[in-house]
């Protein structure tokens, strides 16, 4: 499997993981020194692998009420050491995919290969700025 095939599946995984709020493999292949900048505060982003993991309940309780999370494109480019990827995703509850059916969620990961394993030590989400009228 080449570099990329291994970022996408790892990519890809996750994305399930946090589809089924499965927190064990959302975490799986993150560094411990992680940085993430999220859609909601802290502005300065979170860091290190235990902040990070205190994100997600929230988001999976949230999720509970109907809102998917699906992967619709990503894009990989990786090095010998060091990769990143941009996707797409559709992340949204049935009521705003009727008032916005075009939301999607913007997602850019970093990751460092360590020891012969891909860990993503970069990770933003943004929803593009919605206009106001």
């Amino acid at each position: 499997m080449t570099d990329e095939q291994q970022v996408r599946t790892l990519i890809e995984r996750w994305v399930t993981a946090v589809d089924t709020g499965d927190l064990a493999t959302v975490l799986a292949d993150h560094a411990p020194d992680i940085v993430m900048y999220d859609v909601p505060p802290p502005y300065e982003g979170v860091r290190g692998l235990e902040a990070y993991r205190e994100t997600w309940p929230g988001f999976f309780e949230w999720q509970q009420s109907g809102a998917c999370f699906e992967l619709e494109s990503l894009d990989v480019t990786a090095g010998a050491d060091v990769a990143f990827a941009f996707a797409l995703l559709r992340c949204g509850t049935p009521d705003e995919f009727k008032t916005n059916p075009d939301l999607r969620l913007r997602l850019t990961i970093g990751l460092h290969r360590q020891n012969g394993r891909w860990t993503v030590t970069h990770e933003h989400h943004s929803f593009p700025l919605q206009q106001l009228s």
